[in-house]
């Protein structure tokens, strides 16, 4: 009985010692520290239920499911707000690109508002796009705070199972020592009882039974049995030796093993339990408090993007006479003077053709002017009449369409004489322009510097406000004749090679391959992408001001210069311009100085 008192009582300071170690491992994992606002009242009142643990679990796993509900519904809402900011910047794009390419559709203030709104759309999406990324990112946020409040929940839980079961084996302990001092306490009663019964017989007490003349022991030995018939009386002094060792054992253990109790549950419930408690209520604080602040967060993501759209549409006036909104821009039409505009170039365009029409002037006006006087009159009407109406006087030097070899061996240059012009006034002019070449000029202003390039390249001012003062319509010069080339800068030749090297996708091996090919191309192709390149590189070199990364110049610049009909390789035509135009100086300028 000793040995196994002895057992018990070991493993009881066992079962403490492993806890501790247990929780000294998982301190990383269960945060037991309590900040000073904690509420002490709240931890008394449930260190003093029955309940307070589970009370916490089930609180936190409520949390917990309500955290999940806004994760997932900022999730929802996010992927809401991307395809909406797509598809507007989508519809924009298009609708911008789309009347940009009708050739019949209305100029005049109209594009210009037309255009601008659909920049303002633009915007708009963008500032959608970036909604979205935000609500992705807290949703991400909350997810990772459920699983690491469900760690610290289960790590806490577990702790806590196990100091309750080593306080409940203890208690179980306890009992079982307990009854065992009972149960030798009766044994020792009953044989002090026989004992006290085999003393009688000297008295005469005893007697013998009428019946079966056995003898009878009275009622105080019957209670007890007769577990020492026929012992002598040193065997019963044996007998209540041993039994009283045994008691005085058994209630030794006892009295151990319900001290170690008594301090378990001390430790337990003044200790241990309380900071249990402490760390699950700062579970159920951390996750209550993070879900409100991403919901606050939320409402004022939400209202500041109503604010910015709302800024959009309608800036304030300290942002400068240029930062129309939304309805300022559509009010700016004015279709008077488009009309006004119109009549007069229609006018222009279109005088002397309709032969059946009614004439204003009489044949002594006008059918029969002196040969030389008409050739005057001709040159008069010409020199002050805008594009088509110039389209049948001779052009002293075309250069629109005239294949690339052709024009710099004609005009005896490295670099065709119009694009130096052009790219001049671009970046005199529009670097710090929003879009530059993304935004088209006005179709009627663009065929009327098409046609004054074409007729005298010289001539042409391109400093003058009619065309200082909408540089688009310049870009978009410059596109149509990239585009108008009969064999592209990147020639049908090379054309495949080109589109081969764009398919790597190691980035060092695709600007090996394209700067192998560039170096294939014709003198005459090469020293022009040469000079466009060096040009568009200043253009991404102020993106900050016109927003034209090199990823943008691509898009816009890349269906020009290759001019092809596959429009399954438009992605590679445009990654092959990113990577030739990121690599310019490399591939050019290293190249040039060797």
């Amino acid at each position: 009985m000793e040995s196994e008192g002895a057992s018990a009582s070991g493993h009881g300071h066992g079962s403490v010692g492993d806890l501790r170690e247990a929780e000294t491992a998982s301190a990383a994992e269960v945060a037991t520290l309590v900040e000073p606002s904690f509420d002490e009242n709240v931890l008394r009142a449930l260190c003093e239920t029955d309940c307070g643990v589970q009370l916490l679990l089930d609180r936190i796993k409520q949390s917990t499911i309500s955290c999940k509900e806004v994760a997932v519904f900022l999730k929802k809402r996010a992927a809401l707000e991307d395809e909406y900011s797509k598809q507007l910047q989508k519809l924009a794009r298009t609708s911008s690109a789309d009347y940009s390419a009708a050739s019949e559709a209305k100029g005049g203030s109209f594009v210009e508002a037309w255009q601008a709104s659909m920049r303002i759309h633009d915007t708009m999406a963008e500032k959608r796009s970036s909604f979205a990324i935000r609500l992705n990112e807290m949703s991400e946020e909350l997810q990772n705070l459920v699983k690491e409040v469900e760690k610290n929940r289960k790590a806490t839980k577990d702790l806590s199972t196990r100091y309750e079961r080593s306080l409940q084996e203890s208690e179980t302990m306890t009992e079982k020592a307990k009854a065992r001092v009972e149960m030798t306490a009766e044994e020792l009663e009953r044989l002090l009882l026989q004992k006290e019964g085999e003393s009688l017989k000297d008295n005469a007490m005893q007697t013998r039974s009428p019946v079966n003349g056995k003898r009878v022991i009275g009622k105080a030995v019957a209670k007890g049995g007769l577990l020492l018939k026929g012992k002598n009386p040193q065997n019963l002094q044996r007998q209540e030796d041993d039994v009283r060792a045994r008691m005085s054992a058994a209630s030794d253990t006892y009295r151990k093993v319900m001290i170690e109790t008594q301090a378990i549950r001390q430790e337990y419930f003044n200790f241990q339990l309380p900071r249990i408690l402490r760390s699950l209520k700062e579970c159920v604080d951390e996750i209550d408090l993070g879900t409100q602040y991403h919901l606050s967060r939320y409402a004022f993501l939400t209202e500041s993007i109503v604010h910015d759209e709302a800024t959009t549409l309608q800036p304030p006036e300290d942002r400068g006479p240029r930062s129309l909104g939304l309805k300022a821009t559509m009010e700016s039409i004015d279709n008077r003077a488009d009309f006004r505009t119109w009549m007069d170039l229609y006018v222009y365009a279109h005088a002397g053709q309709n032969s059946r029409a009614p004439r204003r002037n009489g044949p002594e006006e006008d059918g029969f002017l002196p040969p030389i006087a008409a050739l005057q009159h001709q040159q008069h009407v010409a020199a002050s009449s805008p594009g088509p109406a110039l389209a049948h006087l001779p052009k002293a030097r075309p250069t629109f369409g005239i294949d690339l070899t052709e024009q710099m061996a004609r005009d005896d240059v490295d670099v065709p004489p119009i694009l130096e012009k052009m790219c001049e006034a671009i970046e005199k002019y529009g670097l710090d322009q929003q879009g530059l070449y993304r935004i088209a000029g006005t179709h009627l202003k663009v065929n009327k510097l098409k046609d004054l390039l074409d007729r005298d390249l010289d001539a042409v001012n391109l400093d003058a406000d009619e065309w200082r003062s909408e540089i688009s319509n310049v870009t978009s010069a410059l596109k149509a004749w990239l585009r108008e080339l009969p064999d592209p800068v990147i020639t049908q030749a090379l054309y495949q090679d080109f589109i081969d090297a764009a398919r790597n996708e190691n980035e060092r091996a695709r600007h090996i391959r394209l700067h192998e090919r560039v170096n294939a191309l014709p003198d005459p192709n090469y020293s022009t992408l040469r000079y466009l390149m060096g040009h568009l590189h200043k253009v991404v070199q102020h993106s900050e001001l016109n927003s034209m990364t090199v990823q943008n110049v691509a898009i816009v610049i890349g269906p020009s210069l290759f001019n092809s009909l596959n429009l399954q390789d438009t992605s590679l035509q445009n990654k092959a311009v990113e990577t030739i135009l990121e690599h310019y100086t490399d591939i050019f300028v290293d190249e040039a100085e060797e």
